[in-house]
């Protein structure tokens, strides 16, 4: 009963996601608001809800910190296995593509924080703020506060960037029938279902990791990571269907910013500690892995030669299937 519950949540999730992603799209046609802050801050942020508030559930309400850094580093991987998929099929597309010269940027920010993460693991910046003595009130590692500068600066060059997309990759959505207001509030509706779906999700992954003994940190990254990737997987699919391939990798690279953002805000949240201690070994592993699919995908973005992008990309599905086998 558990796994259909599971299922039926995790299909909640990817439900409300998509409506919401929907309704971002209407707001884009809809308003003169930049296609990269919507693509690649707007909708990344809300197709990364279900990680937020897995993850502040699993650090607040279940007190579990590998769960979350589980569920966020799992989310990232899983991310750009399915985008390097994704490419494949769409390769020489991709390939002819012009991307906007601020993913790199972002690529670049994004490889930053997987080093933070990992010098704070090798205890090189392990350095925590607590305020309130032996009753912490305020508990926040300066590897947070790094995510948050670095993210920050990832908003301000996705924001930034008004360069038009060409005729081929204008993405041809439906006609907006609704007003502002009715897509605003249909918006906000579908972004509450988002987050009691994810907090519901979160308590049957913790329970299904109990019963099936696997680690919080395995669990994390397998059932949370994969089940709150599949609204970016989705928006991904559909988006290199239209060949808007600028909105579409500027949305898992956002996404995957805007995850380690939420990793910080659950830091900030978790007064007993901090959720960088990795007591459980797959966090190790997803971190390098995921540091080195990061890698390989900026190498990706940048090559211009198809062969190379093939390799990179069958690369990075190589790190997620390597991190299930280590």
């Amino acid at each position: 009963m558990i796994y259909v519950l599971y299922l039926l949540t995790v299909s909640a999730v990817v439900w409300f996601s998509i409506l919401a992603s929907r309704y971002i799209d209407m707001i884009d046609r809809s308003t003169k608001l930049s296609g990269a802050f919507l693509g690649g801050v707007l909708l990344s942020a809300i197709t990364s809800l279900p990680e937020l508030f897995t993850s502040i559930s699993a650090t607040t309400l279940i007190d579990d910190a590998s769960l979350c850094i589980g569920n966020i580093l799992g989310s990232n991987l899983f991310n750009f296995a399915m985008l390097a998929v994704v490419i494949l099929f769409f390769i020489k597309g991709f390939s002819a593509a012009n991307l906007s010269r601020s993913h790199r940027m972002v690529m670049l920010l994004l490889i930053l924080m997987y080093v933070a993460v990992w010098l704070n693991w090798q205890q090189v910046v392990d350095v925590e703020i607590v305020l309130g003595g032996a009753s912490p009130w305020f508990y926040m590692g300066i590897t947070s506060l790094i995510i948050a500068v670095l993210y920050i600066l990832s908003v301000r060059y996705l924001a930034g960037d008004n360069g038009a997309a060409s005729a081929e990759e204008e993405p041809a959505g439906e006609e907006v029938t609704l007003s502002l207001k009715s897509i605003v509030v249909r918006f906000v509706a579908a972004s509450v279902g988002i987050i009691v779906a994810s907090i519901i999700l979160t308590y049957i992954t913790d329970d299904i990791a109990e019963r099936l003994n696997l680690g919080s940190g395995l669990a994390g990254a397998i059932f949370l990571g994969v089940a709150t990737s599949l609204p970016e997987v989705t928006s991904t699919i559909s988006l290199f269907r239209m060949r808007n391939f600028d909105i579409a990798f500027c949305n898992i690279a956002g996404s995957n910013v805007f995850n380690y953002f939420v990793l910080a805000i659950a830091d900030l949240l978790y007064v007993r500690g901090t959720v960088y201690f990795f007591e459980d070994s797959k966090v190790i592993n997803l971190t390098l892995f995921g540091l080195v699919a990061s890698a390989v995908m900026f190498v990706l973005l940048c090559s211009r030669k198809i062969w190379v992008k093939v390799v990179m990309a069958l690369a990075a599905i190589g790190c997620y299937f390597a991190f299930l086998l280590v």
